[in-house]
């Protein structure tokens, strides 16, 4: 793994409880909790972060 994660910068303000962090990893793309960076982590594929990417954006996984 990399260390270079990232956070988006709609993510709001540094306390922001909604926050996740990005990380281009060989191969693919981590997912993490910017609130518990040694905790788990989620890893995808590039093709695999794209198609959730674009879910959200679609709002295919929004709650209600």
């Amino acid at each position: 793994m990399t260390d270079c994660w990232r956070k988006s910068s709609h993510s709001g303000s540094a306390t922001d409880e909604a926050c996740v962090e990005v990380a281009r990893l060989v191969p693919g793309v981590g997912i993490r909790d910017s609130k518990d960076p040694d905790g788990g982590r989620l890893s995808l594929s590039g093709v695999g972060f794209g198609e959730l990417v674009g879910r959200i954006k679609s709002g295919a996984l929004d709650r209600g």
